[in-house]
């Protein structure tokens, strides 16, 4: 563990002045080292050190509540540093208002730290470059909190975290469980969106505490990572920084390293953080988009991020898990309808009860999902029970797996953080190219169905509806095997 005191008084922090992109300058220097080294001196709660690091982008609206979630903790990180890059709004004004020290009474005792606002100006490495900066910051404590500029922690949050890491020094980084928080959300679409995600998250952290608590992704979003592997990493990937610019999932990336470097990544059952959800259509395509374009380079043999072990890494197991479920869902939905179509323009079409089965068990599966939220409300439920809310997001989340499988296999470079900044700004109609090729296919289907005789007719529909029967039963059973698997009473 780092001496603290002697790391107190190396630790001189630098900030930018707002709107300065030339270098750094001092522009203010407290007494810091020297009261940080007498508190840490008498403190018995801390039994190591955290610098946290908040890369900030235009989060004017937020920026506030996350650096108060983070005074208002029980375990106080010991340094704080918000480090704005490109920004074009308030940002640096707002954090500065908390910058300097700070003196705070918790249940765990008296506890110090202080806030540093940094405005790095033009950074084309985005929130790599910031993140990378910050860790030049910190890179002397045991560990390092990484915060998104719109995550709001609760109030143990960092006290869990710190907990956990210090029990096992296997542990090489320790992931939160994130939610949206959806009470202020207003609008009908920005509510589905919001109730969408809310499941999503409920269900991926609830599948990677069943598998061991193992974290396949340390979100950036509010993740504690050790500096000590962090610098393992970074040796054993001949990287001079923890997080590289030539990866569109800089945290995937980052925490398949820290696996490969021997370490566990966790997420913690207890730590829990509401991060900021997409309110719009074309928000959420773009960062769904660049996530999953992201992990396909990860698990595509030979791309840029490669890692030992690829495509087959343990924390890539899950990626390919998930994609072959969204080809799965996809061919469901497009063979049963298309085959629903043309049985019903030959008048062949005869109902079974029977097909009703699939559906119910896909809504028991998403109220139970819904239920193990631990802010679970009347939109989580009503999104589960009434099926067609759920049924419609999946299509939505089926047409960014298109789109990003699509944009990966034409090979054509394309700046997906660019976009996503574009669309959350309310720009782009490329979420509705899946839809107009989906009907564009259509048509032609029906066309080709008009074309060819009876008798061919007749053939498709022998053949196809049983193929489509055998999928959709295997499906509904791995379904309903997620129904009555135990929980061990985790909540998400």
């Amino acid at each position: 563990m780092t001496d603290q005191r002697s790391f107190a008084h190396q630790n001189r922090a630098l900030a930018y002045p707002a709107g300065n992109a030339g270098g750094p300058s001092i522009v203010e220097e407290h007494a810091f080292p020297d009261d940080f080294a007498s508190v840490l001196e008498h403190s018995t709660v801390h039994r190591s050190t955290i610098g946290c690091i908040i890369p900030a982008y235009n989060e004017e609206e937020s920026i506030a509540q996350v650096i108060e979630a983070l005074l208002g903790q029980t375990r106080v990180p010991d340094v704080i540093h918000v480090v704005v890059n490109n920004t074009s709004d308030a940002t640096v004004k707002i954090a500065s208002e908390y910058s300097g020290p700070h003196e705070i009474t918790t249940e765990l005792g008296e506890q110090f730290t202080e806030v540093f606002v940094h405005d790095i100006g033009k950074n084309p490495d985005k929130k790599v470059g910031a993140l990378n900066y910050g860790y030049s910051l910190v890179e002397g404590y045991d560990y390092l909190l990484g915060v998104d500029g719109d995550t709001i922690a609760d109030s143990k949050a960092v006290e869990y975290l710190e907990t956990e890491a210090v029990s096992d020094s296997r542990i090489g980084g320790i992931s939160a469980i994130y939610t949206i928080d959806d009470k202020p959300i207003k609008g009908l679409i920005a509510r589905f969106l919001t109730a969408g995600q809310r499941t999503q998250f409920a269900a991926f952290n609830l599948q990677n505490l069943l598998r061991g608590r193992n974290m396949a992704v340390l979100g950036g979003q509010f993740s504690i990572f050790s500096t000590n592997a962090l610098r393992e990493a970074m040796k054993q990937n001949h990287q001079v920084t923890p997080w590289v610019k030539d990866s569109e999932v800089e945290d995937s990336l980052l925490s398949l390293q820290i696996k490969s470097a021997g370490y566990l990544t966790k997420i913690s059952p207890f730590a829990r953080a509401n991060v900021g959800g997409m309110t719009t259509l074309s928000g959420y395509d773009a960062q769904q988009v660049k996530w999953t374009y992201g992990a396909i380079e990860l698990m595509w043999p030979g791309q840029r991020g490669d890692t030992k072990g690829q495509p087959f890494h343990p924390n890539l197991r899950l990626r390919w898990f998930e994609n072959f479920g969204m080809l799965t869902n996809l061919f469901v939905r497009v063979a049963f309808l298309t085959l629903l179509a043309g049985s019903l323009s030959i008048n062949a079409f005869v109902f079974s009860p029977l097909w009703l089965i699939p559906p119910l068990v896909a809504m028991l599966l998403n109220l139970r999902i819904a239920r193990t939220m631990a802010s679970c409300d009347r939109s989580d439920v009503l999104f589960a029970v009434l099926f067609f809310p759920a049924e419609i997001f999946m299509w939505i989340r089926i047409s960014h797996f298109v789109r990003s499988w699509t944009r990966f296999l034409s090979r054509k470079k394309v700046d997906n953080w660019a976009m996503q900044a574009k669309a959350e700004r309310g720009g782009g109609l490329g979420h509705w190219a899946p839809m107009v090729v989906l009907i564009a296919v259509a048509i032609a289907l029906a066309v080709i169905w008009v074309l060819v005789g009876p008798m061919v007719q007749s053939s498709i529909l022998w053949i196809g509806w049983p193929i489509v029967g055998v999928v959709t039963v295997l499906q509904t059973l791995l379904m309903f095997s997620k129904l009555v698997r135990r929980h061990h009473g985790y909540r998400v």
